[in-house]
């Protein structure tokens, strides 16, 4: 049997035109989520993950699609943020900042991001 597949629930979190990126000491950028437990849905892993990074309360987040990208299946979520809301690195994230997805292009970004952001701009569309 092959290995099994990792499920994490990532978020996009949007303000304006850009998109909310983390990242761990010494690591590539990348959005936040993580693991699911095995007592949560995606969503409230989502959720979890949220705050546990960048302190963000969400009030409700929007299923995008599932997608596989380098044996790790994405839940992925979207919401928006409204600007007077401050995210801020907690816990194991060093860094947090919004880029556009064209400075995307120009960062260190986690390249399995990068496929699940232009997979799901290609669904959105």
């Amino acid at each position: 049997m092959g290995k099994a597949i990792k499920e994490r629930a990532t978020v996009i979190c949007r303000m304006d035109d850009k998109v909310l990126f983390v990242r761990k000491s010494k690591s590539r950028w990348s959005l936040p989520g993580g693991k699911i437990e095995g007592n949560e849905w995606p969503a409230q892993a989502a959720v979890r993950e949220l705050i546990e990074e960048t302190g963000l309360q969400v009030d409700g987040l929007n299923y995008l699609a599932a997608l596989e990208a380098y044996e790790t299946l994405h839940y992925v979520f979207e919401t928006p943020i409204s600007p007077e809301q401050t995210a801020r690195p907690l816990n194991e994230i060093a860094d947090c900042r919004w880029f556009t997805l064209e400075q995307v292009n120009r960062r260190n970004v986690n390249k399995s991001i990068k496929r699940l952001l232009r997979d799901v701009k290609t669904s959105a569309a």
